[in-house]
């Protein structure tokens, strides 16, 4: 049995966040049942076409779950909702600025009618505060959280390449609910679960916000290179090759410079004793390194590094890490079904003992449909008058 069979979650969810989130909780056995408004549902369902037919991000956010294509702007689609979220644990949803209160879904609301539903919402900036109308996407957030500004290169700026800010958010939902979840069973009460993008990327800069407050200046942007430790990022081989390496401490910096640099002076070179040293110095320390580097062939540079005990990195293609040993000799590829068809995927991070994550289909759009509404009392002639209708 998982952990969270016979938990019940509905989602009015879209793009990345909340879709997310919810299948973690797919993932650990909770029943998903996402709904997506009839005949286009999740718009992330069109980002691309690039699996088998289907959106790399739909594939990825969306295996384990139920689709029920509901039009809850009418008033039997929003029936046919407050029926669903009649036998509901958690409510879920990611929509835009004020759609859940215009349509009687706020926490508020549902409080007074369903008692024990944990309602969680997925905002931009909140649903209070001075931002709570403003419209937010992933882009939006990395730059107003200050993620852009200290990302790139020295003279241009850029974005992570994920989807940081919409992962952070379904990742404290997550949580969030699974808190909720827990207090409601030791404590009687169905907490609602609120998080924001702005201010789940609020937590993770935490360093280089501390850093400016304190410091005085904010984090120069320096590529591939980490803003506050130096040596730590790319610097290439005879042969061509980057290779990534870290020091952190004392003791590394030492090794580092014995066995790799083979020059034990630099251990107490004045502008390269300490990191801070290091750090106001770094063109001259990547020069040197650089130096050094450009003797060494690609193996013997990583061997020397592995010898000193420094951390390292080969910086991989996408073709290369889907590929990577660390997954495959752990067997974290299983294959998963698709309305395209089969599809690998990797098992949640999170491995629990003794419990195997569920893997399964990724849903056709309304695939569960006429299941669900069949479950809930109606015929196939209700059904075919809903579709009829467009109301599913």
């Amino acid at each position: 049995m998982l952990p969270l069979e016979g938990v019940i979650v509905v989602s009015m969810e879209q793009a990345v966040a909340a879709p997310f989130a919810s299948r973690q909780l797919a993932d650990l056995g909770a029943r998903v049942i996402k709904i997506e408004r009839p005949g286009v549902g999740d718009f992330a369902r069109n980002y691309d076409e690039t699996v088998h037919g289907e959106s790399s991000y739909f594939v990825w956010l969306n295996r384990s779950k139920e689709s029920l294509t509901l039009d809850v702007k009418t008033p039997e689609g929003l029936a046919i909702l407050h029926e669903l979220l009649a036998g509901t644990d958690v409510f879920l949803n990611n929509l835009g600025p004020g759609a859940v209160a215009r349509m009687g879904l706020d926490a508020e609301t549902l409080a007074t009618r369903y008692p024990r539903l944990i309602h969680a919402t997925i905002s931009g900036y909140g649903t209070t505060g001075d931002w709570a109308h403003r419209k937010a996407y992933d882009l939006l957030v990395q730059s107003e959280a200050g993620l852009v500004s200290i990302t790139g290169e020295p003279g241009s700026v850029a974005r992570v390449g994920i989807s940081v800010a919409d992962i952070a958010a379904g990742m404290y939902a997550y949580s969030g609910i699974l808190t909720a979840l827990l207090h409601r069973a030791t404590a009687g009460v169905a907490a609602p679960v609120e998080v924001s993008l702005f201010e789940a990327l609020a937590e993770w800069m935490g360093n280089p916000a501390y850093y400016t407050m304190y410091g005085g200046t904010a984090p120069e942007r320096v590529g591939a290179q980490h803003a506050s430790i130096a040596p730590y990022g790319p610097f290439t081989s005879a042969e061509g090759d980057i290779v990534m390496l870290s020091v952190q401490n004392p003791r590394e910096w030492q090794a580092f410079c014995e066995i790799v640099m083979a020059d034990p002076a630099l251990t107490t070179h004045e502008r390269f004793a300490t990191n801070s040293a290091r750090c106001a110095h770094r063109t001259e320390l990547n020069e040197t390194i650089g130096r050094r580097f450009a003797e060494l062939g690609t193996t013997e540079t990583i061997s020397l590094l592995d010898e000193a005990k420094i951390a390292n990195a080969r910086v991989n293609t996408m073709a290369e890490f889907v590929d990577h040993p660390a997954l495959s000799s752990r067997d974290r590829w299983v294959t998963v079904q698709s309305p395209g068809g089969d599809i690998r995927a990797l098992k949640p991070p999170a491995s629990i003992g003794g419990i195997e994550p569920r893997m399964d289909a990724v849903p056709a759009l309304g695939a569960h449909t006429a299941a669900i509404l069949t479950a809930l009392g109606r015929s196939a002639a209700d059904i075919a008058l809903l579709r009829s209708a467009g109301t599913v």
